[in-house]
């Protein structure tokens, strides 16, 4: 486990003899460490004189010792300095008479002198070189605690997790990042295995590299793993594993560098993932993607798209792509092509080639990679093969071609096949019309004729003449509904509110003696055929009429409502209505929802409203319930504002 260097044991002071040896001459500037030589020496003579009286045997060896001190404190010149101020001190100040020469024999003072001298010269250099050998160990001992320390510092504070593995797996050492990367404590992991955090399908090559590294086959490797995270989850990293052995060549441990690449190797999933349903989708949608280098001409298809292209290789030449082009196309896809790389738009284009023999159609798109200067350098595109589109367009246009005219000849025999059925109602109206003129005269004539008829003769007569004027309303129904058919509608600005108020006041004057009060929502407003829709008015309003006659303070309103973003004109009542269950008879020819002696009526009107809103496009709807009115509304298309109304 480490230490970090926060938690290390603070430095215990040094014994005195330990400062002594680390003392640092350097440390002091020139005129201390020489003024401390002096004084040692000043103060070494004056005690030689006076402890003992100064005889010639004994005067250098206090102030040797002056020397040394000298040498301790200031260095090597600093001690010569001493012992050269002694020797002077020796020979001219500590006999006397003073500053006379102290020895009586020349050749003894020069001895003395000399061996005094060469002495002194051992002991200081002894002293020096000792002080010198002090400095270099405690320059490298600082050295080596910085190394340690960045040693640590590098190892604790990597940014890839770290550790230290026995031959048999253990983790000796581990660091934080590593720790943080498997979620578990130091302590923890100095109690386990490599294998006991790796993924089970990863152990077998981790412990195959091992056993080649302990064999002398190698002395590093590297693989890509899965460890297990504490809490279950893998974790993918990148291991470096190098092999450390004693001086004696044997194997030590391993040390494992691990750099945590799960967010890698996430994204190349991803990206393999997009690549596999980009191809996916590629083929399904026909889409082949490919890429130009502009500068050499060179095309070159990605994701073997140049299968899907039907071409023989995946990189092609601009002369060899153009080869596959249809001859009909050459010239104009050569132009836009080259028109795309000088401006500063995309490539857009179909074009026919001969692929194997046959002709295909493809689409093709493509963006440009431009420089500063504006100049394509790079091309990026994708091609889709449309044949099977542009075959489906040439039969869709071909049946519609055909479609066309069998529509011409339809219509034509729709046309006069309705030509000939207006012609028969005529005829057929016609020639009702005569025979039923025939029977009503007769059957008055012989009520005139015939005054003293009795009450039953009588009343056959009244019902062959009902029925024959019934008959005659039918026929005008029929011609009103085939006339409702015939001819264009030619829509314009018409004032709805207008013409329900005009057909309101005259129901009201041609029955003076019914009380019904009416509301007519101001500005009603559509774009409709005039004549058609005051005919549509005229049946709902006269149905509205006709349906209050037994009701009580009978109301008929008028008014619009928006629905389903659109506008529905609506007449209501509060008439004897109907029931909803029926209501797919109301719009049906001759089909009642009453009785004849309840409401007479010939159950065309609706009939007739239907097929005039179906005729502007729109749609006619009831809601009803027995004795609770009725409400019928309608829509139109293009409705017209009051501004555009005469």
């Amino acid at each position: 486990m480490t230490i970090p260097a926060s938690s290390a044991t603070p430095p215990i002071a040094a014994p005195p003899w330990q400062r002594l040896l680390d003392w640092e001459p350097q440390s002091r500037s020139a005129w201390q460490r020489f003024t401390v030589a002096i004084l040692l020496t000043l103060l070494a003579a004056w005690l030689r004189v006076a402890l003992a009286p100064a005889e010639s045997g004994g005067r250098f060896i206090t102030l040797s010792l002056a020397a040394a001190l000298a040498a301790l404190y200031g260095g090597f010149a600093a001690g010569m300095l001493s012992t050269l101020l002694g020797m002077v001190l020796v020979n001219f100040f500590l006999v006397k008479p003073y500053l006379t020469f102290a020895f009586d024999n020349p050749g003894e003072a020069f001895w003395l002198n000399l061996w005094h001298l060469l002495t002194q010269l051992v002991v200081v250099g002894a002293i020096w070189l000792m002080q010198q050998r002090n400095q270099h160990l405690r320059e490298a001992s600082e050295l080596a605690r910085i190394s340690q320390q960045r040693f640590l510092d590098t190892f604790e504070h990597a940014s890839a997790g770290i550790s230290h593995v026995a031959l048999d797996g253990r983790l000796l050492r581990v660091n934080e990042t590593f720790c943080r990367m498997v979620g578990y404590t130091a302590d923890e992991l100095l109690s386990m295995r490599f294998q006991d955090l790796t993924h089970p399908g990863d152990i077998d090559p981790d412990e195959k590299f091992i056993k080649q590294a302990l064999a002398g086959k190698r002395d590093s490797y590297a693989l890509e793993k899965r460890y297990i995270h504490k809490d279950g989850h893998t974790v993918w990293a990148h291991l470096t594993v190098a092999l450390m052995r004693r001086q004696a060549g044997l194997p030590d441990y391993f040390i494992s560098v691990v750099q945590d690449i799960s967010n890698v190797k996430a994204a190349d999933e991803a990206v393999r993932k997009n690549e596999r349903l980009m191809r996916q989708a590629q083929a399904l949608a026909g889409f082949a993607s490919w890429e130009a280098d502009i500068a050499n001409d060179r095309f070159r298809a990605l994701s073997g798209s140049f299968q899907r292209l039907g071409l023989p290789g995946a990189e092609l030449s601009g002369a060899e792509l153009h080869s596959f082009t249809h001859p009909k196309d050459q010239q104009r896809l050569v132009q836009e092509w080259m028109d795309a790389v000088k401006n500063t738009g995309a490539y857009n284009s179909t074009y026919r080639a001969r692929i194997n023999g046959a002709d295909r159609w493809f689409s093709v798109r493509a963006e440009f990679e431009r420089d500063v200067e504006g100049r394509a350098m790079r091309a990026f595109g994708v091609t889709q093969d449309i044949t099977e589109r542009k075959r489906a367009e040439y039969e869709v246009r071909r049946l519609n071609t055909s479609l066309e005219l069998r529509i011409q000849e339809r219509t034509r025999d729709l046309k006069a096949a309705y030509d000939e059925l207006e012609s028969y109602s005529y005829a057929v109206a016609h020639d009702l019309r005569s025979p039923l003129r025939i029977i009503n005269g007769f059957a008055q004539a012989l009520g005139e004729d015939n005054p003293g008829l009795d009450d039953t003769s009588r009343n056959h007569l009244q019902r062959i003449m009902g029925a024959s004027k019934k008959m005659g309303l039918l026929i005008d129904g029929l011609l009103q509904l085939s006339q409702i058919g015939r001819g264009e509608v030619v829509c314009q600005p018409v004032n709805l509110s207008a013409i329900a108020t005009r057909l309101l006041e005259e129901l009201a004057a041609e029955s003076p003696q019914r009380s019904v009060s009416w509301s007519v929502e101001p500005d009603l407003h559509a774009s409709a055929d005039p004549s058609l829709i005051d005919a549509l008015l005229q049946n709902l309003l006269h149905n509205a009429w006709k349906y209050t006659a037994t009701t009580p303070q009978a109301h008929i309103r008028v008014f619009a409502r928006e629905a389903d973003g659109q506008t529905h004109f609506c007449v209501s009542d509060n008439g004897a209505g109907f029931d909803m269950s029926r209501a797919d008879k109301l719009f049906q020819p001759f089909q009642r929802l009453h009785q004849p002696h309840e409401f007479s009526g010939l159950g065309i009107g609706l009939a007739t409203a239907q097929r005039i809103v179906q005729r502007h496009g729109g749609v006619l709807q009831a809601e009803g319930a027995p004795g609770q009115g009725a409400t019928f509304c309608f829509t139109l298309p293009g409705e017209a504002s009051p501004d555009s109304l005469p």
